[in-house]
């Protein structure tokens, strides 16, 4: 994100121009505190600072493309365990288990989902309690700094909640001298009261409609809340109807701003334009977490074939996440998001990126492949990888609002309207309106989810919202305990409704008990 690489920069510079300064007199030097020695207390002071500190949140952000062991990504906790996808190397024991769902709290993407989004949450604490002490700052910029903050700590709880249920609630700084510096785990109910509340308060906080810098947008806020109300009404808290109703109407505010604003939120006219680096942050991407090769570059590249030359690389990708022959099979005939190239998968590609076209002997993900970065047909690649990761794009608002509005009332005009255009971009036919009845339009939109957000870590929680897993075969839905992963012919139980505890975090923190159930 360029906000974040300036702001770096910036600390940077900051700091090499007071070494400069230190180096004029020793006696000043003995004499005074070290400025460079920062603490929450000196640092917290004028309003680059509190620009520099949510930069930092943002940054945190980036732990999702991080280590998870040898040909692995943290990522894939979320795509491993849906049985849409599989892998062509298993030499990572780690995420093995997690395609062979028998993963545990040693599982190392378990334990990276947990730091990651703790870090997320304690860096925005930071943010929330100090910013708000900073004297003299513009109101108008204080208010837009807490708002962001206070949706990246509920993005982070958001997620921590579906993931673990009950969780450890943390709002404020903590050190080792906290009172409830080893908190046990609150009700999920909790957490998400503190998520709707914080989602509320960025709502407020005067943030514009779009923000092609990466920073949180009034359009993200309310598809977040839609997304977060969506998942009250259905499992675990099973909420029902109001907050299926809550789901549509935030949703609608949404849609309502596209419709009169298309040239600032609608869908891209091709799926190519959803992988393209020069559309980040702009039109159908809501949110995103922002990659540059400056500090660090898109962290998808486990997607790529195992030992095929598809990029300027040369023979190389690990091929630990590719699409499961069922599932790439499950898109209807002549759905233009199964077409080699042109949607999300490919058949073939150019040696080495540019080269001559050759065939890979089976689908893989073309979802996040940036083609001006690994190379297309005569163009070599410039081989800086900036695209950013999708989190929320307009296209699930639109499913969104189809879904919830159909358990309030059955589908209306708007949601078989929002229905259509996906799958007109698809290039597929939509029965009218008039044909469906409240459980087919159901499903309809759930497979709808399945296939346009496939590969975006998304569908694993709407597994656990739903309680459903879509079976590639019959083409239907499945219950969640029971249903077979095609992709280890493996069958998902009741366990697997939660993650587990991480163990380290376990072992640090006695009062995280007891471990969710059926895990060692």
């Amino acid at each position: 994100m360029k906000f974040n690489i300036k702001r770096k920069a910036l600390s940077f510079l900051s700091l090499g121009l007071a070494l400069l300064t230190f180096n004029t007199g020793c006696a000043d030097f003995l004499s005074e505190e070290d400025p460079s020695n920062l603490t929450p207390e000196s640092f917290y002071t004028i309003p680059d600072h509190a620009e520099a500190a949510l930069a930092s949140v943002y940054a945190d952000m980036r732990f999702y493309g991080g280590d998870g062991g040898i040909f692995s990504s943290t990522w894939q906790l979320m795509e491993a365990t849906t049985g849409t996808s599989t892998t062509e190397t298993a030499q990572n024991s780690d995420l093995n288990n997690l395609y062979g769902l028998i993963y545990d709290g040693r599982t190392q993407h378990v334990i990276n989902w947990w730091n990651g989004l703790y870090r997320v949450i304690a860096q925005a604490n930071l943010v929330l309690d100090r910013v708000p002490a900073i004297t003299p700052m513009d109101e108008n910029q204080k208010r837009k700094i807490l708002g962001e903050a206070r949706f990246l700590r509920a993005w982070a709880y958001f997620y921590a909640v579906r993931l673990w249920g009950n969780v450890p609630l943390i709002t404020a700084p903590q050190t080792a001298s906290s009172e409830d510096f080893r908190p046990s785990p609150a009700p999920q109910q909790q957490i998400y009261d503190l998520i709707v509340e914080d989602l509320l308060a960025a709502e407020s906080a005067g943030l514009p409609w779009m923000d092609q810098s990466g920073r949180v947008s009034q359009a993200a806020v309310k598809a977040q809340l839609a997304k977060v109300y969506l998942t009250m009404a259905g499992f675990p808290l099973n909420l029902g109807t109001q907050y299926y109703t809550l789901a549509a109407n935030k949703s609608l505010e949404v849609i309502e701003y596209a419709n009169g604003n298309p040239g600032s939120i609608n869908l891209f006219p091709e799926y190519g334009d959803l992988h393209d680096e020069t559309n980040g942050n702009r039109l159908e991407h809501l949110f995103m977490i922002q990659y540059n090769v400056i500090v660090a570059g898109n962290p998808m590249n486990n997607m790529f074939p195992n030992f095929k030359p598809v990029t300027f690389q040369g023979p190389g990708g690990t091929g630990s996440t590719v699409p499961t022959i069922a599932f790439y099979e499950s898109f209807e005939e002549g759905d233009k998001r199964a077409v080699n190239q042109e949607g999300f998968f490919y058949t073939s590609y150019y040696t080495n990126g540019s080269g001559e076209p050759f065939d890979l002997g089976a689908p893989y993900i073309f979802k996040h492949f940036n083609r001006a970065a690994l190379g297309t047909a005569g163009v070599p690649g410039n081989r800086a990888n900036n695209l950013n990761v999708p989190l929320i794009r307009f296209a699930e608002v639109l499913l969104m609002y189809a879904e919830a509005q159909n358990e309030v009332g059955g589908p209306n005009a708007l949601a078989h309207e929002g229905l259509k255009r996906i799958r007109d971009r698809a290039e597929l036919e939509t029965p009218a309106l008039g044909e469906f009845t409240t459980d087919s339009f159901r499903e309809a939109v759930w497979k709808e989810r399945w296939h346009e957000l496939c590969y975006e870590q998304i569908t694993w929680f709407d597994m656990l919202r739903l309680r459903k897993a879509y079976n590639e075969l019959t083409d239907g839905f499945d219950d969640f305990v029971g249903h077979v992963n095609l992709s280890s012919n493996q069958t998902l139980r009741n366990m697997h409704l939660l993650m587990p505890y991480p163990l380290p975090e376990m072992q640090n923190n006695p009062n995280l008990t007891p471990q969710n159930p059926d895990y060692p």
